[in-house]
């Protein structure tokens, strides 16, 4: 079930349904608004499909997603292919990123997150500590 709090923010992007993905670095799913995997796919579109690792690439991006509709209660049903290599089994975690959704294992989750804490003030000024957009 999509927390009501995460419902109000995604308005009326709720009834166009969704789309529902492994995610390429983590063990977790990824759930995309209509809008959102739309301007995805206009990047993938703008790869040439006659060269191999594109294909190849284009293709393994895109395995095994699903569309989704959310039922009246504002429940997903997640498909058992992809439960499977996420670990989603009873406790799990739905968390928000920038452009999408992720659904997780509870251990997994917690296990990432708190992983290698010690250099995320490294890697935090890595990549935003030369952004100039943020002065």
């Amino acid at each position: 079930m999509l927390p009501i709090s995460l419902k109000k923010q995604l308005n009326e992007e709720v009834t166009k349904g969704f789309v529902l993905k492994k995610s390429i670095f983590q063990p977790c799913l990824e759930l995309y608004t209509i809008a959102e995997w739309n301007l995805i796919l206009s990047k993938i579109r703008r790869l040439n499909p006659f060269k191999r690792r594109n294909k190849d690439f284009i293709r393994k991006f895109t395995a095994g997603i699903k569309l989704l509709d959310i039922d009246s209660t504002g429940r997903i049903l997640i498909p058992k292919d992809l439960m499977q290599p996420a670990g989603l089994e009873k406790d799990i975690i739905i968390t928000s990123t920038v452009n999408c959704i992720e659904i997780w294992n509870n251990e997994y989750y917690y296990k990432e997150i708190s992983h290698d804490l010690e250099n995320f003030a490294d890697l935090t000024q890595e990549i935003m500590g030369n952004n100039q957009e943020l002065l």
